[in-house]
């Protein structure tokens, strides 16, 4: 009921001022219970340094209450998302890129990646006191072992993804063929690319 609630307050509706192409939300201030493991934040990333100045996972308000309801789904089971990344500015993906050049696991900053849009999180699920389920591979690995496709996943693991990607699509959100850890917002192509440091986000 307040995902609906917040829903109103923060969608366009006719005849108001709609918000700005630039609004992002931050998940820890809509969902305590979402477990936050920011890792561009930290050295424990593929770049083996903080690209990030502050562990915040912002999203576009559509996204946001939508990752909202797979949280609420997942909790009836006694599971919840860890989330791994959100909202990217463009200039660490073009950081990004420079490492990783190669489409499959990077977008190309001249088009912009999904993540630059605030349309687009990198996740996993966890169980009840934060643990994450065994998956495939861990957080970027870079290889088709992380591809959906791929033969080599356990049951175990190939049980945990599709049942990620089964409540994920059910809430609007669709898989990145190479990496089973990533979520688009369907329709994410709406929104504009942005450069906004995460710092600076609603202060």
């Amino acid at each position: 009921m307040r995902y609906a609630l917040l829903l109103v307050l923060l969608l366009p509706r006719p005849g108001c001022a709609q918000a700005p192409d630039t609004a992002l939300v931050d998940l820890a201030t809509l969902d305590t219970t979402l477990r936050l493991d920011l890792r561009y934040a930290t050295p424990d990333n593929f770049t083996g340094v903080a690209v990030y100045p502050e562990a915040r996972a912002l999203l576009r308000p559509e996204a946001a209450l939508a990752l909202c309801a797979v949280q609420a789904e997942l909790r009836k089971e006694g599971l919840g998302l860890l989330i791994w990344d959100a909202y990217r500015p463009l200039a660490v993906q073009r950081l990004f890129w420079e490492l990783v050049p190669d489409e499959r696991y990077v977008a190309d900053p001249a088009k912009g990646s999904r993540h630059n849009r605030g349309a687009a999180v990198d996740l996993t699920l966890c169980d009840g006191q934060g643990r994450a389920l065994p998956m495939p591979t861990a957080f970027d690995d870079f290889s088709q072992r992380a591809h959906r496709d791929a033969p080599e996943w356990t049951a175990e693991q190939r049980r945990n993804s599709e049942h990620l990607q089964a409540v994920m699509e059910r809430h609007g959100f669709t898989g990145l063929p190479t990496e089973w850890w990533h979520y688009d917002l369907v329709g994410w192509q709406r929104y504009a690319v942005l450069d906004i440091p995460l710092q600076a986000v609603g202060r």
